[in-house]
């Protein structure tokens, strides 16, 4: 936690009202400035306070260290749990003794009420609930793993001093040892962030998509699970193809028509997503969703174009020396 202010107090609150009570609550606060830390003391939560923020995946560690259970869930302090997460984890792991970590969902009511965090939490939600139960990532905002597991694999990679994607890369770290990890879709907390156009490029780009990209480049090829399904792969392509034909429009003018057909397209593959949105929030929803969507193909295939070139330039300036 770093800061958490009112979404902090009401995850605490959600643990207060939970119907299966957690053994132990662990408050590992980021170098907080504004008291948060001393609220989690109110509440009754071990606390240990960093003077300066070292970034979520050194203050998971911390936290997991301080931990007597035998299964570590992690929860972001933007969450709200439900009545039955915990319970629900539970039962997941005494059903299965081979199961050594699972993921969860952000529910389909945010906290959030603007267009943008409604928006994004909501496809995070679709996106989390199509997807295949057998997993490849870990996900820290709502994520369990057996204690064992997560020590023989070391925890959170701490060179992560931003918050980005150190739970992704400890799935794969998880995956390769031979663990199993599973999407389990009833498993769900509430976000209850506030997305502005600023903050969400800044996290999406910079947090998520450029360092995810390298993530994948350094391990090989990436797996179609969750964000990287053939169908967003695809539909990166063709938000380009359009892009492009939309540009050449001005000097062939045809490609006007090209374009047009290319946006068909794109709507017709990701037909789903958008009966999601229209079901859940009406058509006019639906529609505002479409061109963000298509933007974050754009700037998610942008970000791995990126990526890739800069890799393959380290790459090629290594074998050159």
């Amino acid at each position: 936690m770093y800061n958490g202010g009112e979404s902090f107090r009401r995850c605490l609150d959600s643990l207060r009202q939970s119907g299966r009570q957690p053994d132990e609550v662990i408050v590992v606060a980021d170098g907080d400035t504004d008291g948060s830390w001393e609220v989690a003391k109110a509440f009754g939560a071990k606390v240990f306070r960093y003077d300066s923020a070292g970034g979520p995946a050194r203050a998971r560690n911390r936290g997991a260290a301080m931990a007597q259970g035998d299964i570590l869930f992690f929860i972001d302090a933007d969450v709200t749990v439900g009545q039955d997460t915990i319970l629900n984890v539970e039962i997941a792991f005494q059903k299965d003794v081979n199961l050594a970590a699972l993921i969860g969902s952000y529910d389909d009511q945010p906290g959030a009420s603007n267009f943008l965090s409604q928006y994004k939490n909501l496809l995070h939600h679709y996106t989390h609930q199509v997807s295949s139960e057998k997993a490849s990532t870990f996900w820290g905002a709502c994520g369990a793993i057996r204690a064992e597991a997560f020590h023989a694999v070391g925890g959170f990679d701490e060179r992560y001093v931003k918050p980005c994607v150190e739970d992704i890369e400890l799935g794969y770290r998880l995956r390769r040892a031979g663990y199993t990890i599973r999407l389990c879709k009833h498993i769900q907390v509430k976000h209850l962030k506030c997305w502005e156009p600023v903050s969400l490029l800044r996290a999406e780009i910079f947090y998520r998509a450029l360092p995810w990209a390298e993530l994948i480049l350094s391990q090989g090829q990436p797996t179609n699970d969750l964000n990287l399904d053939r169908t967003s792969r695809l539909s990166v392509v063709l938000s380009f193809a359009a892009l492009g034909c939309l540009l050449g429009g001005v000097i062939e003018p045809f490609l006007w028509i090209v374009a047009i057909a290319i946006m068909l397209g794109l709507l017709v593959i990701n037909q789903r997503v958008y009966r999601f949105f229209w079901y859940k929030r009406g058509p006019l929803f639906a529609l505002r969703v479409i061109p963000w969507h298509w933007f974050y193909f754009l700037y998610g295939g942008a970000a791995f174009a990126y990526s890739f070139a800069t890799y393959r330039f380290r790459q090629f300036s290594t074998l050159a020396d």
